[in-house]
């Protein structure tokens, strides 16, 4: 099993639901939905920058990222980083959801269009077999099977993961088999670095879990709750310290902010460098799982 690297420095991020983006790299389509003919003169009070929001239609919760210009229509973009909303600057938050309302259907139906995209791109397919290869924490993990210890076991040193599972065992036998192993060992992982972290940082977070999102690789909640995609146990550690170093820092500053970018950057000087890895990860980096 990988040693905890000695932390770096202390930096901070924070969100009252901020998702960190699986993918970096989008052009969606952009709607244009007209606004009342006689606006108001007036300025809204909220700032330009963009806000991330939430919003409960039928039972369903979306996110959203909210934008203030001076255009005269509201639009309506949605990628892998999910729905943005650019809206003039005079029109009421209320107006701005009854015209995400009218388009509830046409906005989930993008939105699952873009995940079943997401996960064809960047989950290839692996031949589930002995001998196959699967990446853990930046290395290839070899899949025997035929263990004689009759338990799955991981050997560090060869990088073989054995499982107890017959020769003639079918391929979604081994991938529920290695899927259970992967999750389990991200849950252990990803516990150790928040719980690092945390201490660095000085903070308290209330709880995490494993997320499956084809778009986040993790998200903060405002009562703290912290998500982390599981698939980040295919990557390096320094790649899923940054992602633990992210969510945390938005227990400090719900936003993205400069603020929340110094936070981070304290606990977690070399952001830059995995930030650009997950924004251009190879893709066979996630294989089908």
């Amino acid at each position: 099993m990988p040693k905890s690297p000695k932390p770096r420095q202390a930096t901070a991020l924070q969100s009252p639901q901020l998702d960190l983006p699986l993918f970096g790299d989008a052009a969606g389509a952009d709607i244009g939905v007209a606004t009342s003919a006689s606006a108001p003169p007036r300025q809204d009070p909220t700032p330009s920058g963009v806000k991330l929001r939430r919003l409960t239609l039928n039972g369903r919760t979306l996110e959203y990222a909210l934008k203030r210009s001076a255009r005269r229509t509201i639009g309506f973009s949605i990628d892998g980083s999910g729905l943005a909303i650019t809206a003039p600057r005079w029109v009421t938050l209320a107006d701005i959801e009854t015209a995400i309302a009218a388009k509830e259907r046409w906005i989930f139906a993008k939105l699952a269009e873009w995940q079943t995209r997401a996960e064809q791109r960047a989950l290839p397919r692996i031949e589930w077999r002995d001998g196959a290869q699967i990446p853990y924490l930046g290395k290839p993990v070899r899949i025997a099977l035929g263990s004689a210890h009759g338990t799955l076991a991981f050997d560090a040193q060869t990088g073989a993961l054995a499982l107890a599972l017959p020769a003639h065992a079918d391929a979604q036998q081994i991938k529920d088999r290695v899927q259970g192993w992967l999750q389990t060992e991200a849950k252990r992982v990803f516990g150790e670095r928040l719980a690092y972290y945390a201490d660095k940082l000085g903070v308290a977070y209330n709880g995490y879990a494993l997320s499956s999102a084809a778009t986040r690789w993790g998200s903060c909640s405002s009562d703290g709750r912290i998500r982390l995609n599981w698939r980040l146990i295919h990557f390096p550690l320094s790649i899923v310290d940054y992602v633990v170093a992210h969510e945390l820092a938005h227990l400090r500053e719900m936003n993205h902010s400069p603020r929340f970018w110094q936070t981070v950057e304290s606990i977690f000087p070399e952001f830059r460098e995995a930030r650009h890895t997950l924004k251009h990860h190879p893709p066979e980096l996630l294989p089908t799982l």
